[in-house]
C-alpha cells in the first residue's frame, strides 16, 4: 500500500521504536499522529519535523485519549496506517523476596501491553472501515491480477495496515519476564484472528517480534550489561538499531502480501533464560 497521502498513527511515538517510526513514515510522505504520554517531547519533534504532524498526549488504555489520536489522524488525511509501540517491560520474578508478585503488577503490564494495543485496534479500525480502499493498480502502483477486486480477492485493494509490537519474550521469556513474556504473547496471538476478522475490509495486521533493540530501555543499563546482550546476536553482533525497525514497518505496509504474521527481527537470538 501506498504511504504517501495517508495518515498514520503511530503509539509511543516519542521514543526508540515509535519515534524512528515517525520519521520514516514522515519522510515517506505521510501525515503522523504521535500518540505518548504527557511527559513525553511529542511537541519538540513535532516541531522539528515540521508539516504533517501532530502529537496527541495521552495513555493507549484511556479510550478517550485514543478516540482523540484517531481524530487528529482523520482530519489530516485518510487513516491507512497504525503502528503501536507503546508498552512497559518491568523485570520481576514471581515469587522474590519479598514474596508473590502483586497482582496489580502483573495487571498493569497486561492492560498497557496488550490491552491498550487492542484498544488502539480497535478504535484505529473502525475509523479505517470509514476510509475507500486504494486501488493501487488503477494508479500503477500495484502488481498482479484484479485491479479493484473485492474483499478476499486477489486484487490490489487495500483500506490499511495495522502494525503492533510483540517481542521476541513473546517465545523466549526470560526469568523475571512473566508479566511481559505473557503480554507480548498475546499480542502475537492475536495478530492472525485480527487478519482474519479484517480481511474482507481489506486491512492487513501483522506483528513485529523484535530482540534487542538499542532503545531507552537498553540506553540506561550499565555498559558492560549491554555489551553482553550484543554479544548474544549472532549476526549483526550488535544491538539493533531503532532505524532498522522502522524500515520493516515501511516495508510491511508497501508489501501487501505480508499479513497474519508475526515477524521476528532479532538477527537469530534465542533468549537464554538469565
Amino acid at each position: 500500500m501506498r504511504i504517501d497521502g495517508c495518515s498514520a498513527l503511530v503509539t509511543g511515538a516519542a521514543s526508540g521504536l515509535g519515534l524512528a517510526t515517525v520519521t520514516a513514515l514522515h519522510a515517506a510522505g505521510a501525515a503522523v499522529v504521535l500518540l505518548d504520554l504527557p511527559g513525553a517531547p511529542g511537541a519538540a519533534i513535532v516541531a522539528a519535523l515540521g508539516d504533517r504532524t501532530r502529537f496527541v498526549a495521552g495513555d493507549v488504555t484511556s479510550v478517550g485519549d485514543v478516540h482523540s489520536a484517531v481524530e487528529a489522524a482523520v482530519s489530516m488525511a485518510p487513516l491507512r496506517i497504525v503502528v503501536t509501540c507503546a508498552g512497559i517491560a518491568p523485570a520481576e520474578r514471581t515469587v522474590g523476596r519479598d514474596g508473590p508478585l502483586p497482582l496489580d503488577d502483573f495487571e498493569r503490564v497486561i492492560r498497557v501491553n496488550l490491552t491498550g494495543t487492542f484498544n488502539v485496534i480497535r478504535l484505529a479500525a473502525a475509523a479505517m472501515l470509514a476510509a475507500e480502499p486504494i486501488d493501487e493498480m488503477a494508479i500503477g502502483l500495484g502488481a498482479g491480477s484484479g485491479a479493484g477486486a473485492g474483499a478476499g480477492g486477489g486484487g490490489t485493494a487495500e483500506r490499511g495496515v495495522i502494525v503492533t509490537t510483540a517481542s521476541v519474550a513473546a517465545f523466549d521469556g526470560q526469568v523475571g519476564q512473566a508479566a511481559y513474556a505473557a503480554s507480548k504473547g498475546g499480542v502475537a496471538a492475536m495478530t492472525l484472528p485480527l487478519a482474519r476478522e479484517f480481511a474482507r475490509s481489506l486491512i492487513r495486521v501483522v506483528s513485529i517480534a523484535p530482540g534487542v533493540f538499542d532503545t531507552a530501555m537498553l540506553q540506561g543499563m550499565p555498559a558492560a550489561v549491554r555489551e553482553s546482550l550484543a554479544a548474544q546476536v549472532p549476526h549483526p553482533a550488535r544491538l539493533g538499531d531503532p532505524s532498522e525497525f522502522a524500515a520493516l514497518v515501511r516495508h510491511i505496509v508497501e508489501n501487501p502480501m505480508l499479513n497474519g504474521e508475526t515477524i521476528r527481527l532479532d538477527g537469530g537470538i534465542r533468549m537464554p533464560p538469565r
